[in-house]
């Protein structure tokens, strides 16, 4: 298929006007951002001190430099902005594609509502990072006929990112490469990924998984996509380029204008890609730091860039050379290693929250406290637990006492060991692995809801069903795991060869029933249960995780004539 993505403007006419239309939609920028060399920027974020790039969601991969046409000649209505124009080959996003990114919104909307994350950012980025996935060339679940790779990371040209993830999922074992439509580092994936289909699989070449996590790494640091300054900090973490910025807000509202649904593996190719020597290097209006514009005021507009004020130059002597002064240590320089600052045991419940925290202290290689360092906290196992808030990796800053302490841990169904691992953001150095165990939920006493006697004819069928309720501690005990037995006698707990039954889902006989679960009141009603011809009284033994048990009488009789 013939690419058909906005092209690079011939003509430095064009050029021109399409860096003015770029960098008039940057024109918020993030504090603390300072520009290093062309269309590339250091933020405060997570930039790695290596230079290799792990402080970005895709390890600043190349990513497409295609622009959105700057003018709509063959416009349509937008069913999907409820009104806008677009052009059929420009603004149409893939139907699958587009179902994940307004997915993801709405996850977000509900998970982290003081975001506001558009889904046309996502779009935006799924655009530059691999054109909508190569055009939505995806399978009925939304994973790419075929990964989505980046080039390798080997400090050729790119960032050197030797491999974290034993080649599992860029199949390289030497060096890391980007993957997926969203184009994530494995490192990055490990901690961001989501899954965002509800398999059980966290894909990063899963559409619906990257978009979801793409969006959960937008909106780390409580950033609120309404705030410019704040989403132009998001997207430079995403990839930290000035000209993919440029890049990405140009896309961003294009679809904000309107966009329009198209089949699956109709979608546009990109054809321009920063990494190619051969193209021109488009010009941009530098990005200068400064606040959010405050509310307007009569004849004034917010939307202009603030002129950057002129730098002085330093008095020299005449003769001698001007020598650049040091670069003074940051507090983050100064870290030799972190410690455990008190945390203890890490245990809790499935679906409760963790009493303990993790709390943990950066300190110099001689043991003082060192403040004003970021450190990251990361989930990393067979779990779903979290932190606070749903995410599994937390940033947090120490305080004047070298601590940091991590959001409160939530536990999830699954049950057993994890960990949460620390480290210093942009230093690597000696940090502190926390295990944390998951345990099943337990109650320690059961009670039927009815005091109905059960009785049944020989043959037949017991006319009410075994409804108990189980607590622990005198509350309330939900998702507690039980089994119920038709023993043998009271002090033979093995499964009675006769007597009453209940069926499978294909109508045979069981006499045992094991991974039952109480519901949200604690209740668990059991199947229907069935008499054979043997008469007599038998037992039905209810047993739950905790060691609560509840014995229930049954009888087998003729009946009276």
């Amino acid at each position: 298929m013939a690419a058909h993505f906005g092209r690079l403007r011939k003509g430095a006419a064009t050029t021109a006007v399409a860096a003015a239309a770029v960098a008039a939609l940057s024109a918020s920028q993030a504090p603390g951002v300072t520009a290093d060399d062309p269309g590339r920027q250091a933020t405060g974020s997570e930039a790695s001190a290596d230079g290799t790039g792990g402080g970005t969601a895709t390890g600043n991969s190349p990513y497409y430099k295609d622009l959105p046409p700057l003018n709509s000649p063959t416009a349509k209505p937008s069913p999907d902005t409820g009104g806008g124009t677009g052009t059929d080959s420009e603004s149409g996003i893939p139907a699958t594609v587009l179902d994940a990114y307004k997915k993801a919104e709405a996850s977000l909307r509900k998970s982290k509502p003081g975001c506001n994350l558009p889904w046309q950012l996502l779009a935006a980025i799924g655009k530059v990072e691999s054109g909508q996935a190569r055009g939505g060339r995806l399978d009925a679940s939304g994973t790419t006929y075929s990964p989505i790779l980046g080039p390798v990371l080997n400090g050729q040209g790119f960032a050197n990112i030797s491999d974290t993830d034993n080649g599992a999922y860029d199949g390289d074992t030497r060096h890391d490469r980007a993957v997926g439509p969203m184009q994530f580092i494995p490192s990055t994936w490990e901690w961001a990924g989501r899954d965002g289909n509800g398999d059980g699989v966290r894909n990063p070449n899963n559409i619906y998984d990257a978009a979801l996590a793409a969006g959960h790494y937008l909106c780390r640091f409580d950033h609120d996509m309404s705030v410019q300054s704040e989403m132009n900090a998001s997207i430079l973490s995403y990839n930290n380029s000035s000209e993919y910025l440029h890049t990405v807000l140009s896309w961003l509202d294009s679809y904000r204008k309107g966009t329009h649904e198209v089949p699956d593996g109709t979608g546009p190719l990109p054809e321009h890609r920063s990494d190619d020597p051969s193209l021109p290097v488009v010009p941009t209006a530098p990005l200068t730091p400064h606040p959010d514009p405050k509310p307007d005021k009569p004849g004034t507009d917010p939307s202009s860039p603030a002129k950057p004020p002129t730098p002085s130059k330093p008095p020299t002597t005449p003769g001698t050379p001007s020598t650049p002064p040091s670069t003074p240590a940051t507090p983050t320089d100064t870290v030799d290693h972190l410690e455990d600052a008190g945390t203890g045991k890490l245990t809790a419940t499935a679906g409760d929250t963790f009493a303990k925290r993790i709390s943990t202290r950066a300190e110099t290689k001689s043991g003082s406290a060192v403040a004003k360092v970021r450190v990251r906290f990361t989930i990393v196992g067979d779990t779903d637990a979290t932190f606070t808030g749903g995410e599994s990796v937390a940033t947090v800053v120490t305080d004047s006492a070298g601590k940091a302490t991590a959001p409160a841990l939530v536990a999830g169904e699954k049950t057993g060991d994890f960990t949460v691992r620390t480290a210093v953001v942009g230093r690597s150095v000696t940090g502190v692995d926390y295990r944390a165990t998951v345990t099943a939920r337990q109650a320690d006493a059961l009670a039927r809801t009815a005091d109905t006697a059960l009785t049944c004819v020989p043959g037949g069928e017991f006319a009410d069903q075994v409804e108990v309720k189980a607590t622990y501690k005198g509350a309330v005990a939900k998702g507690v795991e039980a089994t119920a037995t038709l023993v043998t006698s009271a002090e033979d707990a093995t499964a009675n060869d006769k007597g009453p039954y209940f069926k499978d889902a294909d109508g045979k006989t069981v006499r045992t029933l094991a991974g039952l679960k109480t519901d949200a009141n604690g209740l668990l009603k059991l199947p229907k249960l069935y008499a054979d011809d043997t008469a007599g009284t038998f037992l039905l033994r209810v047993t739950t995780t905790g060691g609560a048990t509840l014995t229930v009488e049954l009888k087998v009789a003729a009946a009276a004539s």
